[in-house]
């Protein structure tokens, strides 16, 4: 055990019993790299949060120029700060109308707090509905939306009034009532194996959220900022949320979320209390400025194709009779193994063959592939060439 492992295992709090204990000593592009001077081909992006790789030259440029001038001045809300603007102006010229204010926070679980205080607020009413194998956060409040006993039961109590029904099941539906303050819904399901919604699905929940006076919460964390080949996976769903919550890959690594409402809903926030919802880091102007460098260098990834072109070379490549299915869209897919054993042993045998991938929470028989958006055609055929590999070997 190297001294860098054994501080690891006695000085840092643990997420499972068994971590994956890469000692990485510096990323770049689609590889990280570990103290040998190994390379991992990056199958993950850092679950979903490097959209561009690690360590983007352009990236790293707009967060050493803010760090000449300021880390942070003041708790959010109080001061004006270029890069916070300078952001919020460019994310909102790319959302629906009714889409006009941001409110920054330090991630996308924070801001599914705030989401769900801006929709008690509005209505008067607490009840939430969320879909069953959801995952929207470990905070108290997104914790209260999951639905896996074993996962919530130790921190009980959680906040009442929490409902579910189950993802793209429309008779579920007539849940949703005068009683109701909000539905929240991840666009695409993570944590339940990238679940990819029916056709008007989120529509008929939009609709009838407002036929009773309720608020649509869309979750864009893990799949917003091009991960499905748009910015935002909604946009292809001929709907718009009254709240959006975004997280993850909008700041390129650094700890950054959101969520954006219209002025009359996000106004509510800044009232009867005053500080209704407040954060110190929110908002941190170099999250900021990574955050604006991130979706500038995005909206030209998005500008051709790459993305649509990707994710049919994975499921070209990737046939194999372990592989039962592939789910998701774009560069969010989830291949769906014949056994959570062999789902384990494909992550596993790839690490040992330089190739890093990861499981879902809930979906145990399932390994995700969300790669940077940028990675190359060659590294995706090197990529699923070992997991191939791997998979004859199992």
């Amino acid at each position: 055990m190297s001294q860098w492992l054994d501080k690891f295992h006695k000085y840092l709090a643990k997420t499972t019993p068994f971590p994956l204990s890469l000692e990485i000593s510096r990323a770049q592009g689609s590889y990280v790299f570990d103290l040998s001077g190994k390379s991992y081909l990056d199958f993950i992006s850092g679950v979903s949060a490097c959209n561009l790789g690690h360590s983007h030259p352009e990236i790293i440029r707009a967060i050493k120029q803010q760090l000449d001038r300021f880390c942070h001045v003041m708790v959010y809300g109080e001061l004006v700060q270029e890069s916070v603007i300078d952001y919020a102006e460019k994310l909102l010229s790319h959302l629906p109308t009714n889409h006009e204010v941001l409110y920054p926070t330090n991630s996308g679980t924070e801001a599914i707090e705030g989401a769900i205080k801006l929709a008690k607020k509005a209505t008067g009413r607490f009840e939430i509905i969320a879909a069953r194998n959801c995952y929207h956060g470990s905070t108290q409040g997104s914790l209260s939306l999951l639905s896996n006993p074993k996962q919530i039961n130790p921190f009980r109590p959680l906040i009442p009034g929490v409902k579910h029904i189950t993802y793209n099941k429309v008779e579920d539906l007539n849940s949703i009532s005068e009683k109701t303050a909000a539905v929240v819904l991840e666009t695409i399901q993570g944590g339940a194996g990238f679940i990819v919604p029916k056709m008007n699905y989120l529509r008929t929940v939009k609709d009838i959220c407002h036929q009773n006076g309720a608020i649509l919460i869309l979750d864009e964390i893990q799949s917003g900022f091009g991960r499905t080949g748009t910015l935002f996976g909604f946009q292809q769903e001929n709907v718009s949320p009254d709240i959006l919550v975004i997280g993850k890959a909008m700041g390129s690594g650094l700890p950054v979320g959101g969520f954006t409402a219209s002025h009359s809903l996000m106004d509510l926030l800044a009232t009867n209390p005053t500080l209704g919802h407040i954060t110190t880091f929110g908002g941190n102007p170099v999250s900021m400025a990574a955050s604006l460098a991130t979706l500038l260098l995005i909206e030209q990834l998005l500008s051709k194709p790459y993305i649509n072109q990707k994710e049919r070379l994975f499921r070209e490549i990737l046939i194999h009779p372990k592989i039962i299915e592939i789910r998701g869209r774009g560069l969010m897919l989830a291949l769906i193994l014949s056994s959570n054993r062999v789902a384990k042993e494909l992550i596993k045998r790839c690490i040992k063959k330089g190739l890093i991938l990861f499981g879902l929470l809930w979906k145990e028989n399932a390994v995700r592939v969300t790669p940077a958006l940028n990675i190359s055609l060659e590294e995706i055929t090197i990529g699923c060439q070992i997991i191939l590999e791997v998979l004859d070997e199992i």
